[in-house]
C-alpha cells in the first residue's frame, strides 16, 4: 500500500493544508505523537521557504515502504533562483530574509535524512525522510 499526497504552494492557506495531510499521513502511519509534530513542522518550513523564496512550487509527501524501516519522505520543489550558497544557507542563523535562520537547518535537524538539490535560475528540491522507531 502506498499512501501520500501533493499540494501546490502558492498561497499561505496551501502551507496549512500540506502541514494538517502530513500529521494526518504520519499519524495514521504510526508515528508518535511529537514524531507528528516534527514531520507537520520540517514540512512547515519547506512550504514556507517555498512561497518566500521562490514564490510557488510543490510539496510532495509519500510514504515508504519497503526499505528497512517505515517511513515517510518530504519532496519541497520548486522552480525559484537557487540557492547561492548552499554551504552558507544550511547554516545554523544564517537568512538571506532577514528572519532567525532556522529553516534549512531546522529541517536537517528534525529529520532522519536530509539532502538538497539546487540549480541558479533552476530551482530547488529538498528531500527530507523520517523513518518509524519500529
Amino acid at each position: 500500500m502506498t499512501d501520500g499526497f501533493e499540494v501546490p504552494i502558492r498561497a499561505d492557506g496551501d502551507i496549512v493544508v500540506a502541514r494538517q495531510k502530513g500529521r494526518v499521513l504520519a499519524s495514521r502511519l504510526g508515528f508518535s505523537c511529537s514524531e507528528v509534530t516534527l514531520i507537520a513542522t520540517a514540512i512547515s518550513e519547506l512550504a514556507r521557504n517555498i512561497l518566500q523564496y521562490a514564490g510557488m512550487g510543490e510539496i510532495v509527501v509519500t510514504h515508504v515502504v519497503g526499505a528497512a524501516r517505515p517511513g515517510l519522505v518530504i519532496i519541497a520543489r520548486d522552480k525559484g533562483p537557487g540557492i547561492t550558497d548552499l554551504r552558507e544557507a544550511l547554516q545554523e542563523g544564517y537568512s538571506t530574509s532577514g528572519g532567525l535562520g532556522l529553516g534549512l537547518p531546522g529541517v536537517r535537524r528534525l529529520m532522519d535524512e536530509f539532502e538538497v538539490a539546487s540549480e541558479m535560475g533552476q530551482g530547488t528540491t529538498v528531500t527530507a525522510k523520517k523513518w518509524t522507531r519500529c
